[in-house]
């Protein structure tokens, strides 16, 4: 593929991504706290910071992995890395591929060191890069993180995209073990199986983002670029971000779990927190703010919505995330049924 093809598939992920809508009811709907009258705790008691096994985050809210790799997403990714700057939020940059191939493509992504030069960076490639990318990715942007993403779903229905699979495993293991900083496993929104994370605790990753369906569809995106429109069937593929959180009850002590998919309010972000995630990132939210309101307008909605976070946990007493996790729940019957016939046990 040349690189003008590739620099136009990717502002046209960007564009079928910001016309998606967010999933009016999901599994989120499902999960209700148990209220109690009188907190012990003020608002101002309530410390959102987020302890992983080798940083910390002043609050637990990323901005997920999204773009890069043409002159448009240059400009959002430098505008993202202010709003990352100003409020100490994590950030990933999308897959680092095109910079990989070409360094004229390198600024698009190189924006958000310069922009944010003393920020918590997260680099990306794909499952199937050589380890030596992978090294270059995290010196790209001298990266405290590299994320690696796997999207078997979305190259299956990419026009172009990769058919074959079966090195990734063997290729990851090489990739944490040679990378000199924390490999994140990050799926693109179709969510991880218990047996998924097992398999990848075991070859020595310690981190997982389980993406979960309902947020960005990469099914959709990929669908929408094909001839026919012809695998639109695939829409609703795959584990929730709750279902996927649910798989991860097991693991939660040995890994840090990151939730990412369809978070849509403060709310189904401190229910993220509260089924056991380390931190919650959010990627359309932050570029729809950012395209259509501006930097000032986004940086009021991430005060806000970090504000929200606090008041809810006031409401269940939790002055920590830890604490939230302590946190009664009711679930509907059919995430009963999925622990159930998945034989989890969440306790």
């Amino acid at each position: 593929m040349s690189d003008n093809k590739r620099e136009q598939r990717k502002n046209e992920h960007v564009e079928i991504a910001m016309a998606q809508q967010d999933a009016t009811v999901s599994d989120f709907d499902g999960i209700r706290f148990v209220h109690h009258s009188i907190p012990n705790i003020d608002v101002d008691d309530v410390d959102l910071t987020s302890h992983l096994k080798d940083f910390t985050l002043n609050q637990p809210l990323y901005i997920n992995a999204m773009t890069g790799g043409s002159e448009w997403t240059k400009q959002i990714n430098e505008k993202l890395a202010v709003i990352a700057r100003e409020t100490g939020m994590a950030m990933a940059v999308g897959s680092t591929h095109a910079a990989l191939r070409n360094s004229k493509m390198a600024s698009s992504f190189t924006v958000v060191r310069d922009t944010n030069p003393n920020g918590i960076i997260f680099s990306n490639v794909g499952a199937d890069v050589p380890v030596d990318k992978a090294i270059e990715s995290v010196r790209l942007l001298d990266a405290q993180a590299l994320q690696v993403h796997v999207n078997a779903p979305q190259e299956l229905v990419m026009p172009e995209g990769n058919r074959t699979f079966s090195t990734w495993m063997d290729n990851l293991a090489q990739i944490v073990k040679r990378v000199d900083v924390p490999v994140i496993v990050k799926e693109v929104g179709f969510g991880m199986s218990k047996e998924t994370i097992k398999n990848l605790n075991e070859i020595g990753i310690s981190y997982v983002d389980v993406s979960g369906r309902g947020g960005t569809n990469f099914v959709d995106i990929e669908n929408e670029r094909r001839t026919y429109k012809d695998m639109d069937y695939l829409g609703q593929w795959g584990q929730t971000t709750v279902e996927s959180l649910l798989e991860s009850t097991a693991y939660q002590q040995d890994m840090n779990i990151l939730a990412s998919g369809g978070v849509r309010t403060p709310l189904d972000a401190v229910k993220c927190l509260a089924l056991g995630a380390s931190a919650v990132g959010m990627s359309r939210p932050f570029l729809n703010q950012v395209e259509h309101n501006g930097i000032t307008e986004t940086l009021n909605y991430t005060e806000q919505f970090i504000e929200h976070m606090k008041k809810i946990m006031t409401m269940l007493d939790a002055r920590t995330i830890k604490d939230l996790k302590q946190t009664q729940m009711v679930l509907s019957p059919k995430l009963q049924s999925w622990i159930e016939q998945r034989n989890l046990d969440i306790h």
